[in-house]
């Protein structure tokens, strides 16, 4: 039996090196207030979500980042305009890549960036 899911991803996890500064940047650069879970086999910091059930959902976890370069890039919408949270990403250590090119798409526009561990990631604006 085969379906198409409503979300083809339902999980991300980003490895990161320090799990306080980590936290430090996303919170800054995305607005969000996440806590450090020492509650399962390994730390983690979940991504806020409303809609676990039918959105995407993912965490911060100790790790390996990949060589720069190599990895997948994890979009995250921002909570404000592309400009201010380029801003927010650089003053919280992070890195515009393509020089803050802004690509746009149908559903908005974003830029790619890594953080602090080299993580590739996307700053996404969705049109309002």
């Amino acid at each position: 039996m085969t379906h198409t899911p409503t979300n083809p991803v339902v999980w991300t996890e980003i490895p990161v090196t320090d799990m306080t500064r980590a936290v430090a940047f996303y919170d800054a650069v995305f607005g969000y207030q996440m806590k450090i879970d020492s509650t399962g086999p390994n730390p983690m910091a979940m991504f806020p979500a409303k809609e676990f059930e039918t959105g995407v959902a993912g965490h911060l976890y100790p790790g390996k980042p990949a060589a720069q370069g190599t990895g997948p890039t994890v979009h995250l919408a921002i909570p404000d305009t592309l400009d201010a949270a380029k801003a927010r990403l650089v003053a919280a250590g992070g890195t515009l890549a393509l020089d803050g090119l802004v690509i746009e798409i149908p559903a908005g526009q974003f830029c790619y960036a890594t953080d602090p561990d080299g993580n590739s990631i996307g700053l996404f604006e969705p049109k309002g």
